[in-house]
């Protein structure tokens, strides 16, 4: 493979001569059939090879004794760079393109490599099985696991910063502190909500394991958050026609996000819902289009429209990369792994922000809001209306009410019992 990057002999006889010369050329085989381009190949290669003799230098024997050697080796090419020994963020940014494809490549050459980048779960040595019992005890989906962790490692970070060692010293005071912190640094009152109800179920099961001496969980008190107090953030199909208008469906990646955005738009599905989608769910002869494993547990099968259907058809033929995975969508940009559901949002997010959009937080669910708020003005019933987005329950469906704009006028003219009946 090796051969296929460089062109003169010479370059390929001084990498397999390096003593880390097979783990390298397996590293680079691994970045080819990754998808990732020969330029990426060419920076990275003539670093690890450097990184290889300065280990060798200092006492490597063996691929295992790498992970050692690595903050000394960025430490020396940062000191003797002119461009980065100022102090501050270029520094730090030349130290991190410096560690990132070593550490890419240890995670591939050496088992079990853990680099600075892959963080251990929060709270780990008091309580090493908490995020198996949100998997396995109480169902939990990993995206709610991964809330749990972002909100338990700033819990964590925090303790560490006000000198507490030990889940064993929590006290009211002290998760209420974190509390107010985490206030104090922006989150909105939803998010907040959210943090608090991680921090109950962790001290609970801390309780539960006998780590901590009471129940803290009452103490935990978020902001009051008021069902319906929001509007949904749609937004008009004319600006919808906007969104789409930023995409150039020439690339592959401009291919992909039209599609995604139709699946979004037409019929208000969730990113998740979108990134979860593979080629068995889409039935070209009866034309239609299943989503699996919905919020609400179920599925459900759609009528595939002939603009989704083509948007498809574009991008599987044109723009999808050749691989065995069955995921229909996959990042445009190497490793080649089908996209996840903060992808999808990001792709929204682009759009809407691209095409002057003013909404708060755009996003997927921006476009998701759009398409309910298009079949609440066709005046369709509310019970069709929330099990054609996928929803738990009525109530999901009721905020809706405060933009059925017709029934509302109906209301504000007459005396609102035909419309209540």
């Amino acid at each position: 493979m090796l051969e296929s990057y460089f062109v003169k002999p010479q370059t390929v006889d001084r990498v397999r001569g390096s003593w880390i010369g097979p783990e390298i050329e397996r590293y680079v085989d691994w970045l080819g059939e990754q998808g990732y381009a020969a330029r990426c190949v060419f920076r990275r290669v003539p670093l690890l090879v450097a990184f290889g003799e300065f280990a060798r230098a200092r006492g490597a024997l063996a691929v295992e004794d790498l992970p050692a050697h690595v903050e000394a080796f960025v430490a020396a090419r940062v000191a003797s760079s002119r461009s980065a020994r100022r102090e501050g963020e270029a520094g730090r940014r030349y130290a991190r393109e410096i560690r990132g494809p070593i550490e890419h490549m240890l995670g591939i050459v050496v088992p079990g490599f853990a680099g600075r980048g892959d963080r251990p779960l929060p709270f780990a040595a008091e309580l090493p099985a908490f995020f198996e019992y949100l998997e396995d005890e109480r169902g939990l989906r990993p995206g709610s696991i991964a809330g749990y962790r972002h909100h338990l490692s700033r819990l964590e970070a925090y303790l560490g910063r006000i000198g507490v060692r030990r889940l064993s010293e929590l006290s009211p005071a002290i998760l209420s502190a974190f509390v107010a912190d985490r206030a104090g640094a922006g989150l909105a009152k939803v998010s907040l909500c959210e943090c608090c109800a991680a921090l109950r179920g962790f001290v609970r099961y801390a309780h539960r394991e006998g780590v901590i001496a009471s129940d803290l969980s009452g103490a935990i008190e978020g902001p009051q958050v008021y069902r319906l107090a929001d509007i949904p953030r749609s937004i008009t199909w004319e600006e919808v026609g906007l969104v789409l208008g930023c995409v150039d469906r020439r690339t592959p990646c401009g291919k992909r996000d039209w599609a995604i955005l139709l699946l979004l738009v037409t019929y208000g599905l969730r990113s998740r819902e979108v990134a979860a989608l593979t080629l068995d769910d889409i039935d070209w002869r009866r034309e239609r289009l299943a989503v699996r494993e919905r919020k609400a547990g179920h599925s459900t099968a759609f009528p595939l429209s002939a603009a989704v259907g083509e948007a498809l058809v574009d991008y599987l033929r044109h723009g999808r990369p050749q691989t065995k995975e069955r995921r229909v969508f996959f990042r445009a940009l190497a490793p080649v792994v089908p996209i996840t559901a903060d992808g999808v949002s990001g792709r929204a997010r682009h759009y809407l922000l691209k095409a002057g959009i003013d909404v708060p937080r755009p996003g997927s669910h921006t476009l998701r809001h759009t398409c309910v708020q298009r079949l609440v003005d066709a005046d369709f019933a509310w019970k069709t209306i929330g099990d054609f987005v996928g929803h738990r329950s009525a109530k999901s469906t009721e905020i809706y009410t405060k933009v059925a704009v017709e029934q509302l006028r109906q209301v504000a003219l007459g005396d609102g019992e035909e419309v209540l009946s």
